[in-house]
């Protein structure tokens, strides 16, 4: 640029950069936090590593009786400055204007001459902290930004594993997403600023501690972004496998009655799913005649193909829940806000908590790698916000048509196009990730359509703009977010799909984010999409289209990565949105109260978390309608569904209360735990038979436990085929009927049968024929931080962890909007 336009461009940055009037007030009224993680990050582990930890695991046994002195005791202080949360100690460091105080939990209280000073002490606390997370996560996170097919980073993270990227990779990585911040003008120009004023700030530290590491770059922050985004901020992309279980299907039970079958296990909109908005947004039509898809034939990818075509749905993980009651709602008469993400367990953890101060800027809460000076869930002076995954429909798979037998020829818009190429690199000890492109995006491999081989390729939305995701952020934590009004326009900024909640003294909302596509309607969404360019994209979903909502009729906005809103279709990737779902558990527990505190939302978080849904849900009365009246087949299987019942009147928790490393309830965890699997085999397997059951399960899930956080594992079949067999109506009822065709006699032997044959198991795996003297191990369920560098371990709980958030506001700046 020449120099009139530099000037120009930094003088609009520094507008963005340094906001104006600095709050000198709290208003919340109480304002608590726990990172179960903590937030220290050095190995071995330092004495008080785990303080944080056992605070949080105090919380667990308290279930549903937690009180106001336990929120003190169990949580710490999330306020500004350090009063109330010493012995504190002030940290040197080589900026002038930075000041770093750590106070007893060694959670760094930040302040600065502005927000490039932030964006530096946030770097270099980030090194500092979480030095190790980086040196893992930095080179498998550019495959994430690359979408390198078949590699879900993450795991190679996790795994330990070691990544060596090419040039062309940081080169692709550097300049999508520089152009992309560069395209949002001032605002993007100023995040551009903070994203190397941080760098600069991790850099400082690596040379601080005479660490020969590789310095730093914006790609490494890019590609962070990219990670967290394929971990929780996409959805869809599962076409295939799901088109080539439609053509299993078809092939067993014919055209039509494999395609009506396939379609209602889709659960793409079901009316008696659990929304959070009541008002419809509808999103996604089917097309009454599709005309641009193209139907995979089942078993026609090879294996290697078939595990990159799964993986853009198992990489995402649908976690984090909030419980945001308005101030109707309220004892104190303002808003109630408990909420975090859930993220697993680690040590170092994926979250670090920050405190930050400077002319205009006072924020706390949790910061990610590669936010650039921004935190991802907390609190401003007079607002809170969190994030649960929404798993919007984000990403597709292309069929593309190839060219005169090439298998890197296609076709696009008329003539044959070249595949791209891309060396990416090698995983160490795995081989070299080198694969093809197209227009759409990497190819993931073959398969053959109506007998012809074809590619197919993934397309991601946010593909090249990951680090978009970071404007929302710095609106919230720069102060910009004032009122509903401007947390909307800020949460609409996000290109990733979550379910954001906002809270501050008057007002609650929830927005739900993402670039959503808007997609050819004579395309069906939940199948592969045909490439040859007549049928792409047509845009993206306006902001106003998106589901949201301030002030409900209802009080009350409850997520545990639940349906947004009614009428929203469900990715194709989600088939799990259907009549009974984990967040049913929170509502029951809000339900019991017409007026809540602080102290009894958390109650109702509580609980939920070590409930078991497929005792304490609707699933167990639909097994008991079915065999309502019978006799069973052995006083064992009677035993069993006796006992199975008689914990569901207790709460169903999975408590273990006295660490006796037993689970309190008796046998009845462990009868659901190996009865499930067999009962959902039973109730499906009349139609869809052992092998098409099988497939099905390899994509939702074989079980609902534990393992699962309670999500998919063919629950919402199940619990709307037993209930509507025995009489209840439905608005989406299933016209297949599934257990014992529809006939009730049939029903009822099978589950009979998959409650002798569990019986019969258990009975010689616990060494006894008695089901009263069967038990569960609480011990196997414990939590442990991953990698193993931490030895404590916490109980079973099913919470958020990357930070768990208690507010509520009292009073709030002049400025509202």
């Amino acid at each position: 640029m020449n120099r009139p336009v530099r000037l120009a461009a930094a003088l609009c940055a520094a507008a963005f950069a340094i906001p104006t009037a600095a709050s000198a007030q709290d208003f919340a009224g109480t304002a608590l936090n726990v990172i179960p993680s903590g937030q220290w990050g050095s190995a071995p582990p330092p004495a008080g590593a785990d303080l944080q930890a056992k605070r949080y695991d105090a919380l667990t046994p308290l279930f549903d009786k937690v009180t106001p002195a336990d929120l003190k005791r169990d949580f710490k202080p999330e306020t500004f400055g350090t009063k109330g949360q010493c012995p504190c100690h002030a940290e040197r460091v080589p900026r002038r204007g930075v000041t770093i105080v750590r106070d007893r939990f060694d959670v760094p209280h930040i302040t600065g001459r502005n927000r490039l000073d932030l964006d530096w002490a946030a770097g270099w606390v980030l090194q500092e902290d979480r030095g190790l997370v980086l040196a893992l996560g930095r080179y498998p996170a550019r495959l994430a930004a690359l979408d390198a097919p078949g590699i879900d980073a993450f795991s190679l993270v996790t795994g330990l594993r070691a990544v060596k990227v090419t040039k062309q990779a940081d080169a692709i990585i550097e300049r999508q997403q520089t152009a992309a911040l560069k395209a949002q003008g001032p605002e993007g120009v100023a995040l551009l600023r903070d994203v190397d004023e941080y760098v600069k700030g991790m850099n400082a530290r690596l040379t601080s501690e005479g660490s020969s590491a590789t310095p730093y770059t914006r790609v490494d922050v890019y590609s962070l972004n990219a990670l967290a985004g394929q971990i929780f901020g996409q959805g869809g992309g599962d076409e295939t496998r799901s088109a080539m279980l439609l053509n299993g299907l078809q092939r067993k039970l014919g055209s039509a009655t494999g395609h009506r079958v396939w379609s209602q296990l889709t659960e793409h909109v079901d009316d008696d799913t659990p929304v959070t908005i009541a008002k419809r947004f509808p999103y996604e039509a089917i097309p009454a005649h599709p005309t641009g898809n193209a139907v995979v034939e089942n078993g026609s990818m090879n294996a290697a193909a078939a595990r990159a075509a799964a993986t853009p749905a198992k990489a995402h993980r649908n976690m984090s829940n909030f419980e945001i009651l308005a101030g109707k709602r309220s004892t104190n008469g303002h808003p109630l806000f408990v909420a975090g993400p859930q993220i697993g367990y680690f040590y170092p953890g994926l979250t670090l908590e920050m405190d930050l101060r400077a002319p205009g800027i006072e924020a706390r809460g949790a910061a990610m790698p590669g936010g650039a000076g921004n935190l991802l869930i907390g609190r401003g002076p007079d607002f809170a916000w969190s994030l649960t995954s929404a798993a919007s429909d984000t990403n597709d798979q292309f069929v593309e048509t190839l060219c005169g037998g090439s298998d890197t020829r296609y076709l696009f818009k008329g003539r044959c196009r070249t595949m791209g190429a891309v060396d990416a690199g090698v995983i160490v000890g795995r081989g070299a990730v080198k694969y093809r492109t197209t227009v759409h995006g990497p190819v993931l491999g073959y398969a053959t359509v109506g007998g012809r081989r074809v590619a197919i390729s993934f397309q991601r939305s946010s593909r090249g703009k990951d680090v978009l995701w970071q404007l929302a952020f710095k609106r919230l934590t720069d102060g910009q977010v004032t009122g509903v009004t401007s947390f909307y326009a800020a949460a609409a900024t996000s290109p990733f799909t979550f379910n954001v909640g906002y809270a501050d003294d008057r007002d609650i909302a929830m927005y739900s984010t993402g670039a959503l596509p808007l997609r050819d309607p004579r395309v069906d969404p939940r199948l592969p999409t045909i490439g040859t360019g007549q049928y792409e994209w047509k845009g993206l979903l306006s902001a106003s289209a998106h589901p949201h909502v301030a002030n409900p009729a209802s009080g009350e906005l409850i997520n545990w990565n639940n349906k947004p809103a009614a009428g929203f279709g469900s990715s194709d990737a989600n088939w799990e949105q259907g009549s009974i779902q984990r967040v049913q558990l929170l509502q029951a527990g809000i339900a019991k109260r017409a007026k809540h505190d602080l102290a009894s939302v958390t109650s109702a978080m509580n609980a939920a978390a070590t409930q078991d849904l497929r005792v304490q849900g609707t699933l167990l009365d639909g097994i008991d309608r079915v065999l309502a009246g019978s006799t069973a087949p052995s006083p064992r299987a009677q035993q069993m569904l006796t006992l199975l019942n008689g914990w569901r009147a207790t709460a169903s928790s999975r408590l273990d209360r006295d660490l006796s490393g037993t689970i309190d309830a008796g046998a009845a965890p462990a009868i659901m735990d190996a009865l499930y699997p067999r009962l959902a085999d039973a109730v499906l397997d009349p139609v869809l038979g052992p092998e098409l059951g099988a497939q099905l399960s390899a994509q939702v899930g074989e079980t609902n436990n534990t393992g699962s956080g309670f999500t998919g594992g063919r629950i919402n079949y199940l619990d709307k085929d037993l209930r509507q067999l025995t009489g209840t109506r439905f608005r989406s009822p299933l016209s297949t009927r599934f257990c014992g065709l529809g006939d009730l006699a049939s029903c009822r032997s099978a589950i009979w049968k998959a409650f002798e044959d569990t019986g019969a198991a258990l009975a010689t795996a616990q060494g006894t024929a008695d089901a009263s003297g069967w038990t569960a191990d609480a011990n196997a369920e414990r939590i442990r931080f991953l990698p193993g560098l931490l030895p404590t371990t916490i109980r079973y709980t099913n919470r958020p962890s990357g930070i768990q958030q208690v507010l509520t506001f009292t009073g709030h700046r002049k400025v509202r909007r």
